[in-house]
């Protein structure tokens, strides 16, 4: 969280409660659809949000006159340029997978299975990165590393496996449940007898 900054009143010479107020960082979105980063008092670039969202930092996007969240939107043009401007995360058979969610009666589960498999491998991610710190690298040294991370990957791998299964498990009984509550409904296995 980014703290606001604080402001002596003229009146009373104390500091103001009101401006020192916590929460995300605010961006609004002017009309010209430029953004504005209220923190430092001047306009960013998406470039800038995305520097902002690698380094973990906190912020909300808002329209600047119906005060409506963008943060969404501004992510997603964010995913945009990175999906047209190098090489893509998401192949032409993913992107088709997900967009036939969109309207389902399982969109909810299936958004919840992707958000906590991206923060299984995050976690992941994590842990290999600690287990490397301080390390320089050169081909034969990442060789000898990985061989002898073999049992380690091995070990998070498997956790991250399994964490799949079971959110996999739980997304299938779900979509049983909701198989018996709307039978004969296109897209739901018929009810098992």
């Amino acid at each position: 969280m980014v703290t606001a900054r604080r402001g002596k009143t003229a009146a009373t010479g104390s500091e103001e409660a009101g401006s020192a107020a916590k929460g995300p960082r605010v961006l609004k979105k002017y009309p010209n659809r430029r953004l504005y980063d209220t923190q430092t008092s001047s306009y960013i670039t998406l470039a800038d949000v995305k520097k902002m969202v690698l380094e973990g930092q906190s912020f909300e996007v808002r329209d600047a006159k119906s005060n409506e969240d963008l943060t969404r939107s501004i992510l997603l043009q964010i995913i945009l340029e990175e999906e047209t401007g190098g090489v893509p995360m998401f192949s032409t058979s993913a992107l088709e997978q997900i967009i036939r969610f969109y309207g389902h009666a399982m969109q909810g589960v299936m958004g919840a299975y992707l958000e906590q498999n991206m923060q299984a491998f995050t976690d992941l991610q994590q842990k290999f990165a600690e287990q490397s710190k301080g390390l320089a690298f050169s081909p034969e040294l990442w060789t000898q590393f990985m061989s002898a991370q073999a049992p380690v990957m091995q070990g998070l791998m498997g956790n991250y496996m399994a964490q799949s299964k079971n959110l996999f498990s739980q997304m299938q009984e779900q979509f049983q449940q909701a198989g018996s509550l709307f039978p004969g409904m296109p897209g739901f296995p018929p009810a098992k007898k």
